[in-house]
């Protein structure tokens, strides 16, 4: 980890991406601009950071963060101004979606934890009540899982390591969840569905955003 904090049993790991015009939200760039691009970037993860902290209110929960682009010292000039010093930082490592979350998972079982769950930063219907729901379905089931509209999912979590549910996976396809069920089934895996949301990917998909800034 890059940083010394303790791991608390509960674990959750952010996946986001340094808001850097013209490397960030790429498929928005045609409707919105590189700048308002990453400015969405920068605000959905601050939204979502936001959303993890206030778990803290209810139990204790080690909130890591893996970012691609930039680097350690710029993540942390842009997100200890807001939010808690305590925060872990990890870059994504290499490989696919699927190698680095088998990876980010093994790692936080590692360092002691016994829950932990994986979203990313592109989805606004993630909240605090979903997140401390999808914590203590992990009390009484293997997996559970977040199914997006898309056919993927904006949540994974566990309560041991299961590195097969990474592998084999068709990602960013719309396939993507019904995989990992038919693994999880073959695995004899106990899960538990939240509910479904959408992301923000697409032009299309910017009214979810609207809608929590209007809330």
């Amino acid at each position: 980890m890059s940083n010394t904090v303790k791991t608390s049993p509960q674990h959750l790991i952010i996946y986001t991406r340094y808001p850097e015009p013209g490397k960030t939200k790429t498929r928005l760039i045609p409707f919105l601009g590189e700048k308002e691009a990453a400015d969405l970037q920068q605000k959905m993860t601050e939204y979502t950071l936001m959303q993890a902290q206030k778990l803290l209110q209810l139990f204790p929960v080690t909130i890591e963060v893996r970012f691609a682009g930039g680097n350690l010292q710029l993540m942390k000039k842009w997100l200890s101004k807001n939010f808690n010093s305590q925060l872990l930082y990890q870059h994504q490592g290499e490989g696919d979606l699927g190698q680095k979350m088998a990876n980010s998972f093994l790692e936080a079982f590692n360092q002691g934890a016994e829950q932990v769950i994986t979203i990313g930063s592109d989805c606004p219907g993630v909240n605090t009540e979903i997140l401390a729901t999808a914590f203590q379905h992990l009390k009484t089931h293997d997996l559970v899982v977040g199914p997006a509209i898309d056919g993927g999912y904006y949540l994974i979590g566990l309560q041991r390591n299961t590195d097969e549910l990474f592998h084999n996976i068709n990602w960013g396809t719309e396939q993507v969840l019904q995989q990992t069920i038919d693994i999880a089934q073959k695995l004899n895996l106990s899960v538990e569905y939240l509910p479904i949301l959408a992301d923000v990917d697409r032009p299309e998909d910017l009214y979810v955003w609207e809608q929590i800034l209007n809330k």
